[in-house]
């Protein structure tokens, strides 16, 4: 069999089982944070947390939770870290330095799992049990709260209320990402992860001589880093080692696992909404850019050219050979494309286009289909946008939903896309006039180097501004100005939008809907669908293609 019909069999095979589990999935999703009743466990972690789960919120307070339980959990996981040295089951690993501890702690709680160390050689089993793979699940559940107060807002009419906070959090957890992340990890250690809390051991290797390695409880964190879109791996080399990923199947369930919430999230909006056929139209719109990015990624890393490239199968520098071009190239568009940031072969090794359209898909603001709940919101402030426009080419006030995108919700959406770009050229710009930082480049003296060591910068801005988390990995971030400004980046990145989204929604929750006419823009129609594809793909590259034409797109035409 063809590398390339290999790659296309999975791919065909992925996209089977994402339609397979999108309609329970969404419409059980839909039923968990539209259900009037508490769970006991629930109703316990009310008590002990003191939040009253029946009030009803309106954005400011919303929010004001959103931002106290993340600055809790980045003080917390902050202060672990610094402790380190004195904990059980540390594996005799010293306490974080402070600039990382702030750096990693800021990452895991903004969904981001930017790692600027290698966890086998740095964290413990308390840190990483305790401490990363909580906030794998509850900054996953923060992402689907906001996403869903958003829905809440097109929903509802005349109140302003969006829900409650804590229990969309705690119904997020513990209804959602917690019973599929047990049934996953079953999988995964069934498949050959490993799962315990050994120390470090002695492993004699094949060619001689010996090197060392630990386990502790990966296949559990694996689970959820790529259901929740975290990314954050146990090991250095991420979902490329083997006590992480075995084998060719494991690979293709952990994209299912990255994948099936953002897009089953979908149908819950249209249910909750009131009519799936706009779920359906806010699909097709990220089905048709996932679906074509991963071809295009396919294409690019398959056709490299060259007799001696082509002998040996391609690009397949820096891929596994247990996975190939096909899956490392469906792999890395979907962790791109989502704020996932779990990597399967090294993103720097790939070819100078296809790191550019890994580039391109953080770019578009990770929304096809996105993070858990970030993508979903991401893609509804877009529709607003691109509501506007139509309404601006036929001289009518733009609607959505029976919401009417006046001044304030347009101005709203138009902060919320500014936020990202901001950071990302911002600190970029910052690092490639700075000597220390660029003395981090590892390949400023290579050929072609200079454009791909300005792509090294541009990834890692953007991979946190973007909250992804991946990395080009030939670019050392683990120095005092990178672990500073890619935590404030992450950091921003996460909660600016965040403020944008949610006075968004309760601006559309004060409203009263308006009457379908005869000249309202059909939103859940194809022809809204292609809409809102070309107004993404042209607000991204008026934004970004000068940053790309002196990165990617100058080393592949060099």
């Amino acid at each position: 069999m063809s590398p390339a019909l290999a790659g296309v069999l999975q791919l065909t095979a992925l996209t089977a089982a994402l339609a397979l589990a999108y309609r329970p999935l969404g419409d059980y999703m839909a039923a968990v944070y539209a259900s009037p009743k508490h769970l006991r466990i629930e109703k316990v972690i009310y008590r002990c947390i003191g939040a009253n789960a029946d009030a009803e919120m309106r954005w400011p307070a919303y929010l004001r939770g959103v931002l106290a339980f993340s600055a809790a959990g980045v003080l917390l996981l902050y202060l672990l870290q610094r402790v380190q040295g004195g904990l059980p089951l540390s594996l005799g690993f010293a306490s974080i330095s402070p600039d990382q501890a702030f750096n990693t702690a800021a990452s895991f709680v903004t969904n981001t799992n930017w790692q600027s160390y290698s966890g086998e050689q740095a964290m413990g089993h308390v840190v990483q049990t305790a401490g990363l793979a909580v906030q794998n699940f509850v900054s996953a559940a923060t992402g689907m709260a906001v996403a869903v107060a958003l829905v809440r807002g097109f929903a509802r009419s005349r109140t302003g209320d969006l829900g409650n906070f804590w229990a969309d959090l705690v119904r997020g957890t513990i209804r959602v990402l917690v019973p599929i992340a047990v049934l996953g990890a079953l999988v995964l250690v069934a498949c050959g992860a490993v799962q315990n809390f050994s120390g470090i051991h002695e492993v004699g290797q094949f060619m001689g001589g010996a090197q060392q390695t630990n386990g502790g409880a990966v296949a559990s964190q694996e689970v959820i880093k790529e259901l929740g879109t975290n990314g954050g791996g146990y090991f250095n080399a991420n979902s490329a080692h083997p006590f992480e990923n075995p084998n060719a199947f494991t690979n293709l369930f952990e994209i299912f696992l990255i994948l099936v919430i953002p897009f089953a999230l979908t149908r819950t909006f249209g249910k909750l909404v009131g009519n799936v056929k706009q779920g359906y139209a806010i699909l097709a719109t990220m089905g048709v850019i996932w679906l074509g990015f991963t071809a295009l990624m396919m294409w690019t890393e398959s056709a490299h050219g060259g007799p001696a490239l082509q002998a040996a199968g391609a690009a397949m520098e820096g891929k596994e050979t247990r996975f190939g071009v096909g899956a490392s190239s469906i792999f890395s568009v979907a962790t791109t494309l989502t704020s996932t940031g779990a990597v399967d072969a090294f993103h720097s090794s790939f070819t100078a286009f296809g790191g550019g359209i890994q580039l391109l898909g953080m770019m578009l603001g990770e929304l096809a289909p996105g993070g858990v709940g970030s993508g979903l919101y991401g893609m509804l402030v877009m529709a607003i946008i691109a509501v506007f426009i139509a309404g601006l080419m036929v001289g009518r006030t733009p609607e959505y939903l029976g919401k009417k995108i006046g001044t304030r919700e347009i101005k709203l959406a138009a902060c919320y896309l500014l936020i990202t770009p901001t950071l990302v050229l911002g600190f970029a710009a910052a690092s490639m006039v700075l000597p220390d930082a660029l003395g981090s480049m590892l390949n400023t003296k290579a050929l072609g180097a200079g454009s791909h060591g300005f792509s090294e910068v541009l990834y890692a801005y953007t991979s946190g501004a973007n909250n992804n988390g991946s990395a080009f990995a030939g670019l050392n971030a683990n120095t005092p100005w990178y672990n500073t400004t890619i935590g404030l980046a992450m950091l921003f990145g996460r909660f600016l939008p965040m403020v944008f989204v949610l006075a968004l929604a309760g601006s559309l929750a004060e409203q009263q809907p308006v009457p379908q006419t005869a000249g309202t823009l059909r939103t859940e129609k194809p022809l809204f669908a292609g809409l809102l594809v070309g107004t993404i793909l042209i607000i991204t590259g008026l934004t970004y293609f000068p940053a790309l034409a002196l990165g990617p797109l100058a080393e592949g035409l060099s």
